[in-house]
């Protein structure tokens, strides 16, 4: 009798559905097939396989099987359990899991080869040619290197002293090397190095927090871990995550540097044949090392042994849209499923992070001292209330005498403000109107460099009117607070002289200019560097001294519980760009608060007061990591069908203790898109199975097809 094959399809179905296995197509569990779907052919992964008895109606035939290697039962437990806890369809994890498979294979590629005839007739430009052709090339690449026309190219095919061959691109890994190249370590690093070696030497799953100060040589230890897990294992793989495309490429160039091989990687900023290549060399398991972005955590690795979380309190862990989840802890999870070792390292841990290690969950590493003769930098506080900017400026007194002092010494500094553009805001001076995008609630923020208003938000863009789109007045809008364009103008008026360069995701449009910024930087060629959070982490500029905040209050504002600890962070993390190496460093940071115990623990570089002040305070209102959080987001066009289901959501929440439910209240941003949003907020005491409980309150209600519903088990968003 025909086996019965489930098959898990990439969509937001609750579960897999069943089809008949065609006579001789042997499945087998992972495999990833065609499926019929109504009209749709989709592709699918074998998640299970029984005896077709009991199935009262004909099932539809499995189409075909590709010749895609089978998903490792590892990953597939992974998706399950990322799907459950984040109470969403399993399909939507798969979805993120087949994306290098459905993407297309490399093209092949017109190269020319020399064959060794000499040419009928010889000039000088044939000779060149023949002289740069030492290998495979393409017409475009020789003719560059030959410094020919493409005419003199075609005339050497036609005499048959090049030929025209189509090759497939390389799609080889080369073999990263632990020996390739012992850095020196410092005994603090070496002593850090032994217990992740011997905690990968163990065996099974293993967890450490490798906690050490900016400039402390973290990247250097886990390398050197990294090594001891592939010389230990020739089949192991290694899964790095980092928060930031702009870090990507050096830190490749780390691993390059000490391994002698280049690693897989895995980001938005990949072309889709690379992508297609990456995938194939994970669950081939050729491609041993891999750098990427959160999403490079569902790939299908063959024998996975450690993940390295860099950054790891970092916000951009956290998937907020399509499938929610937050890439730290299910990189946990993973490791636990795939019995592997675990590196979560930053300067500044989340307060998650440092509960479990507090509690012994994590093994604790601490690396206390910078690396070298390289001291941390002296925080200073400028009272805004003392020492104001001038009127319309951004630059206190103070910070413009360091400025200076800095660039008359020929060394760097960095004006660090979170936000992008040139304003936040426009408002109309004749009837405040305060300029938003359509159907939605989220100011629009002016860019100077394009003339255009746009919202981060929904992504909407238009050009800056000349009137006030509300009330006709012309010239009566108004540029209302800073971003880094205006603080990079006001720079450019007070030094002149200066090379000035802004750092941020609306001027870094990929990986490869944001290697441009960062290498024109470490040489030197920028004195002043405007930037956002793009470089405010995992960068070593050697001669920059000088770090100025020009608004250090900016992630205190608004309702969300994570701000004080998010400031110190990010602040933190910033000025620890300053005095890397042999020249001693220092913070500026501008602020209308210096009371704020954030800023107090900031000036005195007492991390460990502030953590201990946050976390009684979290204990307290039973917040994580003492207790647990989730939101459930409505949103819906028609306002009171929305707070009608909403009502009848909040009526039959189930009985439970532990659980705290508020709401449902207008989210901060009650429209967006011209969508009306509704949200709850759940708080649980750990012992609670919250994934479980929101599951059960979920199928309680039919959602009607107006209203969309998103739940986000640990929020890190609250608008």
């Amino acid at each position: 009798m025909p086996r019965v094959a489930s098959i898990l399809l990439p969509l937001p179905l609750p579960e897999a559905f069943d089809y008949a296995e065609p006579e001789g197509m042997d499945l087998g569990l992972g495999d990833i097939v065609v499926a019929p779907l109504g009209p749709q052919r989709l592709i699918g992964v074998v998640t299970g396989l029984k005896e077709g008895a009991g199935h009262n109606r004909p099932l539809k035939p499995v189409l075909d099987r590709l010749a895609e290697p089978p998903l490792p039962k590892n990953t597939l437990a992974f998706i399950q359990w990322a799907a459950r806890y984040s109470v969403d369809a399993p399909g939507a994890p798969l979805a993120i899991a087949l994306r290098g498979a459905r993407a297309p294979r490399p093209k092949p590629q017109r190269l020319l080869f020399a064959t060794g005839a000499a040419p009928a007739r010889a000039t000088p430009a044939r000779a060149r040619v023949l002289e740069a052709a030492t290998g495979p090339m393409s017409a475009t690449a020789l003719a560059e290197a030959a410094q020919v026309s493409a005419s003199v190219l075609k005339g050497l095919v036609d005499e048959g002293v090049l030929e025209a061959r189509l090759v497939e691109p390389e799609t080889h890994f080369s073999t990263p090397d632990p020996d390739h190249k012992h850095p020196a370590l410092n005994p603090s690093q070496a002593a850090a190095m032994q217990v992740l070696a011997g905690l990968a030497e163990a065996g099974g799953f293993q967890a450490a927090l490798l906690d050490g100060v900016t400039g402390s040589g973290k990247t250097e230890v886990y390398l050197e871990a990294v090594a001891q897990v592939l010389a230990q294992d020739p089949a192991a793989q290694v899964l790095v995550l980092l928060p930031e495309i702009a870090l990507t490429q050096a830190v490749i160039a780390r691993f390059t540097d000490r391994f002698g091989a280049a690693p897989a990687e895995w980001h938005s900023g990949i072309t889709p044949a690379q992508r297609r290549r990456a995938w194939e060399g994970v669950v081939s398991g050729e491609a041993r090392i891999v750098i990427g972005a959160r999403s490079a955590l569902f790939l299908p690795f063959a024998r996975l042994r450690m993940i390295v979380v860099d950054e790891e309190h970092d916000g951009s862990y956290k998937q907020e849209e399509g499938f929610i989840y937050q890439a730290r802890d299910l990189a946990v999870v993973r490791a636990k499923i795939e019995g592997a070792l675990v590196v979560l390292a930053s300067a500044t841990p989340s307060l998650e992070t440092l509960w479990n290690a507090e509690a012994g969950r994590y093994r604790w590493l601490r690396l206390t001292d910078r690396h070298g003769i390289a001291e941390l930098p002296e925080v200073s506080l400028v009272d805004l209330r003392e020492t104001p900017p001038e009127r319309e400026r951004w630059l206190s007194p103070p910070l413009i005498k360091a400025l200076a002092e800095t660039y008359a010494k020929g060394e760097q500094s960095l004006l660090f403000l979170n936000r992008r553009g040139y304003a936040p805001l426009v408002l109309c001076r004749a009837c405040g109107e305060k300029l938003t995008a359509p159907d939605t609630d989220s100011w629009l923020v002016e860019h100077r460099y394009t003339g255009r208003l746009i919202c981060h938000l929904t992504g909407f863009s238009m050009k800056k009117p000349e009137a006030c789109p509300h009330c006709g007045a012309k010239d009566s809008l108004a540029s209302i607070g800073p971003g880094v364009e205006r603080v990079e103008e006001e720079a450019r008026e007070l030094f002149p002289e200066a090379r000035i360069a802004v750092f941020s995701s609306d001027t870094m449009w990929d990986p490869e200019a944001a290697k441009a910024m960062i290498v024109a930087m470490e040489a030197g060629e920028i004195d002043i560097l405007v930037a956002t959070q793009a470089a405010a982490k995992g960068h070593n500029f050697p001669n920059l001294t000088l770090v100025g905040v020009v608004d250090a209050d900016l992630g205190l504002k608004g309702g969300d519980l994570r701000a004080a600890e998010r400031t110190f962070q990010l602040l933190a993390q910033a000025g620890g760009r300053a005095g890397r190496h042999e020249r001693p460093g220092r913070v500026l940071l501008q602020t209308y608060a210096p009371e704020h115990a954030v800023m107090q623990a900031l000036a005195a570089q007492d991390r460990d007061a502030f953590v201990a002040a946050e976390m009684e305070a979290r204990q307290l209102s039973g917040l994580p990591p003492y207790g647990r959080l989730a939101a459930i987001i409505l949103s819906g066009p028609d306002a009171a069908a929305l707070d009608a289901f909403a009502q009848g959501l909040a009526a039959v929440a189930p009985n439970a203790e532990g659980i705290e439910i508020y709401g449902p209240a207008d989210a901060p941003l009650a429209l967006v898109r011209g969508r009306r949003r509704k949200r709850f907020l759940i708080r649980a005491d750990r012992k609670v199975d919250l994934p479980a409980f929101l599951a059960a309150w979920r199928a309680r209600v039919r959602v009607p097809g107006s209203i969309r519903m998103t739940i986000d088990v640990d929020p890190y968003s609250f608008l």
